[in-house]
């Protein structure tokens, strides 16, 4: 009975010892809430930039009566110029399957939306994002500029990063240089990618509130801890369009 106790008692520490270090290889928090979120980047012809604004600000309705547009901005900083970006929201993938397939049926739609800004585009670049498990998707206050911040982080996900970015963002959001709309971290596309979108009342208040954020030294202990895991970083400035929900 007890070489049996002995032999339960060593399998037990056994399990306990090979969860610990499955745990240690884990991706981090779960995302518990399938909404899935696409950006979508669309680079388009030099000189055709107005009239694939007027296009989409005509027509936009035809593709929000199937699906849910979160915002839709003109890149004014940040890489290539002439360049569009916008985030639609599904409930899952089976949801977003859905879409597509009742896009795909919708002759207006192709007609009016679809043939048109094709027509117009040179580019168009997808990814499936999820909000990270400690993030909301919050409104601005008002109208303003956004900006979107990508981190390229080392390989290992967020069991290896997350804590360490989630105090750098945080220490921005505590201390009020900016105003955060939502974290997003890629299930397709490049991996370990992060986006931050900030929020603020015009480029020079960003730029203000960044200059600041600099010389606090709580600020800058966060950033140094989470800058150990990065890769590469870029970021644009992003203006609202009339159409976008987020401003």
């Amino acid at each position: 009975m007890l070489a049996l106790r002995r032999s339960l008692t060593s399998a037990l520490a056994a399990r306990t010892l090979a969860l610990r270090v499955c745990s240690s290889f884990a991706t981090g928090p779960r995302q518990y809430d399938g909404t899935v979120y696409e950006f979508r980047t669309y680079c388009i012809k030099p000189s055709k930039m107005n009239e694939f604004l007027e296009n989409v600000k005509k027509n936009i309705h035809l593709q929000t009566a199937h699906s849910e547009l979160v915002g839709f901005w003109s890149v004014e900083f940040g890489g290539r110029i002439n360049k569009v970006f916008h985030i639609w929201k599904y409930d899952n993938f089976a949801h977003q399957t859905e879409v597509g397939k009742a896009l795909a049926n919708d002759k207006e739609w192709r007609e009016q939306l679809l043939i048109p800004i094709l027509g117009l585009t040179d580019k168009q670049e997808s990814e499936i994002t999820y909000l990270v498990p400690w993030c909301k998707l919050e409104k601005p206050p008002q109208e303003g500029v956004c900006e979107l911040v990508t981190f390229q982080m080392k390989p290992g996900g967020p069991a290896l990063w997350g804590d360490a970015f989630k105090r750098a963002v945080n220490a921005h959001v505590d201390l009020g240089y900016s105003k955060l709309v939502g974290v997003f971290h890629t299930e397709y596309g490049a991996l370990n990618r992060v986006h931050v979108l900030w929020w603020n009342e015009s480029a020079d208040s960003r730029a203000a509130g960044r200059h600041q954020s600099h010389e606090d030294p709580r600020v800058v202990a966060a950033v140094r801890e989470s800058v150990n895991y990065l890769v590469s970083q870029q970021n644009m400035l992003l203006i609202p369009t009339s159409y976008s929900p987020l401003k």
